[in-house]
């Protein structure tokens, strides 16, 4: 049977790799009680290990807290890598790019909070944060090249990549929220698929028209 995530129970350690069953057990915390409510006391207590234990891997909760918001960043690259190879170049492949951000965030409401600065005062402090953050982008750019005009300039593809990712992190927000309906139309596409399509649409005109 499964472990209850909402058990308080500790959970007896079985694991070869101490520091990645605390990051598990850290990331399965912050989706249930947010990132102010995380301690390492809870987060040994949930992988079964004694409360001295995440010292040995973590400098304190705040580098605790952006070890799970990388492993959260790689994990959305992996998911947008996914996305990108189930869709053809074009339309179809950004708007997908686009829904599986969307996705993600919604599925993991807490996590991706913290990905964005949530309970971390100071990103700037952890490179490695940033350096999976900036991964994210790769999945984006490349689909943007192949559907904007061969003769846009890099500086406009780069400017594109940031307002697709603006977009897309302004829906994921609206949907963490409960501000988006569900379908436009019954058994319609999500009111976020068609947000995406009409930018990409308006973004390829624009460029054409530079």
């Amino acid at each position: 049977m499964p472990a209850d995530p909402t058990s308080t129970e500790p959970r007896p350690y079985h694991h070869g790799n101490l520091k990645q069953a605390l990051i598990a057990a850290a990331t399965e915390l912050l989706e249930r009680d947010g990132a102010e409510a995380l301690s390492f006391r809870a987060t040994a207590r949930a992988a079964g290990v004694s409360q001295s234990a995440p010292y040995n891997h973590f400098a304190g909760k705040e580098d605790l807290l952006a070890t799970v918001a990388e492993a959260g960043f790689l994990a959305l690259t992996t998911s947008q890598e996914a996305a990108q190879a189930r869709w053809p170049a074009g339309e179809d492949q950004l708007t997908g790019l686009g829904l599986d951000y969307i996705g993600f965030a919604a599925a993991r409401p807490q996590l991706y909070r913290l990905m964005f600065g949530v309970g971390l005062p100071d990103w700037h402090a952890y490179p490695e944060v940033a350096s999976a953050k900036r991964a994210t982008f790769g999945p984006l750019r490349q689909a943007l090249t192949s559907f904007l005009p061969a003769a846009t300039p890099a500086a406009t593809l780069e400017q594109a990549a940031v307002a697709a990712w603006g977009l897309a992190h302004g829906l994921a927000m609206l949907r963490i929220d409960g501000s988006l309906g569900r379908r436009d139309e019954p058994g319609g596409p999500p009111p976020e698929e068609g947000a995406l399509r009409l930018f990409g649409r308006g973004l390829r005109a624009a460029c054409a028209m530079s």
